[in-house]
């Protein structure tokens, strides 16, 4: 996976992450559109700022409601997988995680508005790490080592 100097660190691993996947696996499609994503996550109601994460979550098909916790992991997480969407083609869900076993190849597709957006997000995140929710749960050292992952990852996702 391209995205692998990335992945299962900061980004990719958190338990997010693994909600994240589950929400991946559950839609079952091969091509999913991030507005379709953020709508049904509830990522569109903070009007692309992340620095707080009230009330995202998903019910999955046996009508159990699946929270996340910190939005800007959703974001870093997102950002990867389009990352690996653009550079491979997609990403199969079992190359996420070790022992995961679930087979579905899935391409995060995004608009010029969005790439725009989340690039936007990935450098407020980066210049601001600690004004994030996620700092309640996360020292400060480990916050800029986070931040640090997502420049290099905003660099090679847009630049």
């Amino acid at each position: 996976m391209y995205i692998e100097k990335y992945w299962c660190n900061y980004i990719g691993g958190t338990d997010d992450s693994l909600t994240l996947v589950d929400y991946l696996y559950e839609k079952g499609k091969t091509e999913l559109l991030l507005s379709e994503i953020f709508n049904d996550i509830g990522l569109s109601k903070l009007n692309w700022n992340f620095r707080t994460s009230p009330g995202l979550e998903y019910t999955d098909a046996e009508g159990t409601c699946c929270d996340f916790y910190y939005a800007i992991d959703l974001i870093t997480d997102l950002a990867a997988l389009i990352l690996e969407s653009k550079k491979s083609g997609g990403f199969n869900i079992k190359d996420l995680f070790d022992g995961e076993s679930r087979e579905l190849f899935v391409k995060i597709i995004t608009t010029p508005e969005e790439n725009q957006a989340i690039n936007r997000a990935l450098e407020d995140f980066i210049a601001n790490p600690l004004e994030y929710d996620l700092h309640e749960m996360v020292d400060d050292d480990h916050m800029q080592e986070m931040a640090q992952d997502c420049e290099n990852l905003r660099k090679d996702l847009f630049e």
